[in-house]
């Protein structure tokens, strides 16, 4: 067998699951995230219920398993990968190294109850086994006459800490190297906070995320002026909006985003801009539905979720890793992540208690909560309150995967349809919104640029991470790009 190789364990018939081995010689690989399947891509893979984090694989010549970004779909199968007896270190970034205990304690609990001296123990062995690797940097992970292996990081844009991995891989003897590039998840051009991702240098051999690789996106200025029309329509019902959002990465672009919005309107209103938000406490009598005009500056903002809260924590400690932009508006005195309106929810009990008043109450209110496809998480709650009732209004700002409650809404809330959640129907009344165009991935046109930017370009591109329209298309504009140039390049659809 001619080494290297690459076997794919995940996100091939769609964008969930995204795991990818690669084989330096016969006693040797690297794996590269190691994330859940999700929607209908857990029966896709043949995996029913629990077992949508089963390790099918075996793990005997893993040396390393390096991180791209700390969404579950890239490592939620990390706890599996420990108890099937893996012991090598996990490699990411220097942020991601901030994140990754967090989303692997709440996938811990999740998957194996809430004993605090387990779950203490777990992360423990977890930071044991982390190596923070600074962007830009090689880093070794084999040196032997036979085989050299090195890795690097790089800026991905796609959330905080999210990277590319560039690995470079020699074989003395043969006289031989190859540069393989895995992208992880690229960020979109005009992504919040962060700077987009600058293409390698070179690479052999690319292997490609293709969610949005058949369509384009809207420009930052076009969608944020949509998501304040949307808003504004929905609020005009005196209800409340809304979002399913990931708890890192869409929220604090949200929130970046809603306070833009906050700050611009203040000072068309500056008579207005520091009142202060009163959002009474769900228990009271008070029922200002009825007198409350719809204020941008005294409108509560929601965030109800404690994972978010946390990771929203982390991003404001590492400002460092903010774009310039963003760092311009600290600068300035403005507070992107934690201005006055923002309203965090703790503990369950004043979840329950939030979400009770405001499907009671006429209040005008935005609330992110999550999980952003609504497969799980306190916006479940929301939904099962608030669905039926046509003052209020659901946002999806993110992709929502087949076979997910969120798509479901999305698909059928224009036609008076249903959802299923919890094993319950719940009928559709709300308003239901879509702006496509709010993606912290690249779409078609970042994807085609970052393999066409390369100034020693690819001979091999294999497509993964996309729905099968995605891929195809992603395919024949990377071809015809070639073929103008006179480049020779394969495009592969991965599993195909």
């Amino acid at each position: 067998m001619l080494y290297p190789e690459i076997i794919h364990h995940g996100a091939i018939d769609g964008v969930t699951g995204s795991c990818h081995q690669l084989q330096l010689d016969a006693t040797s690989s690297l794996l590269i995230d190691c994330g859940l399947f999700q929607g209908l891509e857990t029966s896709k893979q043949g995996i029913v219920g629990a077992d949508s984090s089963a390790i099918d694989f075996s793990i005997e010549t893993i040396k390393a398993l390096i991180v791209t970004h700390v969404h579950a779909d890239h490592v939620g199968r990390i706890p599996n990968l420990l108890t099937a007896g893996f012991k090598g270190p996990i490699l990411c970034s220097e942020p991601s190294a901030k994140l990754l205990p967090l989303v692997l304690e709440d996938a811990y609990k999740l998957e194996y109850g809430r004993d605090e001296q387990h779950v203490e123990r777990y992360l423990k062995l977890i930071e044991s086994r982390i190596i923070a690797l600074p962007f830009d940097t090689w880093f070794s992970l084999a040196k032997t006459p036979e085989l050299s292996c090195r890795v690097r990081l790089q800026r991905a844009g796609h959330i905080l800490g999210s990277a590319y991995v560039e690995c470079d891989i020699d074989y003395p003897v043969e006289s031989r190297n190859k540069r393989i590039v895995f992208s992880g998840d690229l960020g979109a051009s005009h992504t919040p906070l962060l700077s987009r991702p600058k293409s390698p240098e070179r690479a052999d051999l690319l292997v490609l995320e293709s969610t949005y690789g058949d369509r384009l996106h809207e420009d930052r200025a076009t969608r944020q002026s949509r998501l304040e029309e949307v808003i504004d329509r929905a609020l005009a019902d005196h209800g409340t909006v809304l979002i399913p959002a990931f708890s890192i990465g869409r929220t604090q672009e949200l929130l970046y985003e809603i306070e833009d919005i906050l700050h611009r309107k203040a000072l068309r209103n500056p008579n207005t801009a520091n009142e202060g938000v009163a959002f009474e406490s769900p228990a009271s009598e008070q029922d200002p539905g009825s007198s409350l005009s719809i204020d941008w500056p005294q409108l509560p903002i929601i965030l109800d979720s404690p994972l978010a809260s946390r990771f929203t924590k982390v991003y404001q400690e590492l400002d460092d890793f903010w774009d310039a932009e963003a760092k311009q508006r600290l600068d300035n005195g403005r507070k992107p992540l934690r201005f006055d309106q923002l309203i965090t929810i703790d503990t369950h009990a004043k979840h329950m208690q939030t979400v009770n008043y405001l499907a009671s109450t006429g209040r005008p209110a935005i609330v992110i909560a999550g999980s952003g496809m609504c497969s799980g998480g306190r916006i479940v709650n929301y939904l099962k309150a608030m669905l039926g009732d046509s003052r209020h209004n659901v946002l999806f700002v993110g992709y929502q995967a087949k076979g997910t409650p969120g798509a479901a809404i999305q698909q059928h809330g224009q036609m008076g349809g249903y959802v299923e959640l919890d094993r319950e129907r719940y009928p559709i009344v709300a308003g239901v919104s879509t702006i496509s165009g709010y993606s912290a991935h690249a779409d078609q046109k970042g994807l085609v640029e970052f393999v066409t930017d390369m100034a020693d370009g690819p001979s091999e591109v294999r497509l993964v991470h996309g729905d099968a329209q995605a891929k195809k298309a992603l395919q024949a504009v990377l071809l015809r790009k070639s073929q103008l140039k006179g480049h020779e390049l394969a495009v592969l659809i991965a599993g195909s």
